[in-house]
């Protein structure tokens, strides 16, 4: 068992922090994009032009109501599923679950897997969005920290108007992990008679201190870069240190325990310079978190990753409302909550608590637990324990 693990953490590091281990969707994928001229944000400050990337699985029915949508995690991005290239060593994130005969089955489902606003990887060519990176139309510059504060019912709005763009009447479900999660609880009650069914995985309907003291840390690291320079780093010397410490807090929480010890246990980062005998001698564990950081640094973006800390810190599906117990009684969408017994970000014990407030305000609500090995992680990398009760769900 522990072999197993210590092998599919190298994996998982090599591939950028995700993989699947089996092929679903079987095909070659477009990345494509959605713009619009002008969109209006929840604060009333308008982006012109807004651009996101997305993909689509599947083909859409006469009907246009065999529609699934897939919302990315914090780091991730529009592909879910397939490969855009045969040479591709791996295929997207959720590729297990996604495909004929898999629970989002692609021979009667039309899939839709959307980029975010502010995506942290404006860098990776795979990734469209509009955010601090890109150029204001009004100074030919980038954004930077001028860009205007976006939340998680401002991706969902803007995942609507694409989804009306392609003729979408319905959706018979909003699915995601993480970040994805919290926009399928926040689909539920922006859109309630467009939406059936949500599956949100290892996530909850509102952040609570827990998380912002997490994503405060995340941030932290980058502000404290002197070459973040509020934020006006483009075209000069960019924030790397900062990133890589951000990026390397993410992967530490995002992770459960045993990962260190499967891997590093208390080995010497080089085998020359014993730890306990000067202070800069240190263990592989040590070095070893900020290398694989300091790759995916490459492809992120500071301030991006600054904006998607306060989405993320700003979600509640009781913000409008004037209360939680006032939010659930507007959700019309069967649900089916998937959580992951090692994380220690959406942790049990909170899904618990909000799964019996759905059930106490009467809504239609069940819960499937993972049982992982990989922490938060667990609900992307092991999300095919719950094939079974993703299925039996659709067919409810």
């Amino acid at each position: 068992m522990k072999k197993r693990l210590a092998l599919n953490f190298v994996f998982i590091f090599t591939v950028l922090f995700f993989c699947s281990a089996s092929w679903g969707l079987d095909e070659i994928v477009e990345k494509k994009t959605f713009t619009l001229e002008e969109f209006t944000l929840i604060s009333g400050k308008k982006l012109a032009p807004v651009k996101i990337g997305y993909e689509t699985y599947g083909a859409l029915a006469s009907t246009k109501d065999n529609v699934i949508l897939i919302c990315h995690y914090y780091s991730g991005n529009s592909h879910a599923a397939g490969k855009y290239a045969a040479t591709d060593k791996v295929p997207g994130y959720w590729d297990k679950i996604i495909g004929p005969g898999k629970p989002f089955d692609t021979t009667k489902y039309f899939i839709v897997s959307s980029d975010t606003l502010s995506n942290m990887n404006p860098k990776n060519p795979k990734v469209i969005t509009t955010g601090p990176a890109s150029n204001d139309p009004k100074t030919g510059k980038p954004y930077g920290m001028s860009f205007p504060m976006v939340t998680i019912r401002d991706f969902v709005n803007l995942q609507y108007e694409l989804l009306k763009s392609l003729g979408v009447k319905k959706l018979q479900v909003v699915s995601g992990a993480s970040m994805g999660g919290i926009q399928s609880y926040e689909w539920a009650v922006a859109y309630p008679d467009f939406v059936e069914r949500i599956i949100p995985v290892i996530a909850t309907p509102k952040t609570d201190g827990w998380l912002i003291g997490w994503l405060k840390l995340w941030g932290e690291p980058i502000k404290m870069d002197p070459n973040w320079n509020n934020g006006d780093y483009y075209g000069k010397e960019e924030p790397v240190a900062g990133k890589t410490y951000s990026l390397a807090l993410i992967t530490l929480s995002a992770l459960w325990s045993d990962w260190a010890d499967q891997l590093y246990a208390r080995k010497w980062a080089d085998n020359q310079k014993n730890p306990y005998e000067a202070m800069d001698n240190v263990f592989l564990a040590d070095t070893a978190l900020f290398k694989r950081a300091a790759g995916r640094s490459q492809m992120a973006d500071a301030n991006s990753m600054l904006y998607l800390n306060k989405a993320n810190a700003l979600f509640d599906i009781s913000q409008g409302f004037d209360t939680y117990e006032a939010a659930l009684k507007s959700i019309k969408a069967k649900i089916l909550m998937v959580g992951a017994d090692t994380d220690i970000l959406f942790t049990a014990t909170q899904l618990k608590q909000h799964f019996d407030a759905f059930q106490k305000a009467g809504l239609d609500v069940s819960f499937f637990e993972l049982k992982t090995g990989f922490g938060h992680l667990g609900g992307v990398l092991d999300i095919s324990q719950a094939s079974e009760r993703i299925t039996k769900f659709l067919g409810e």
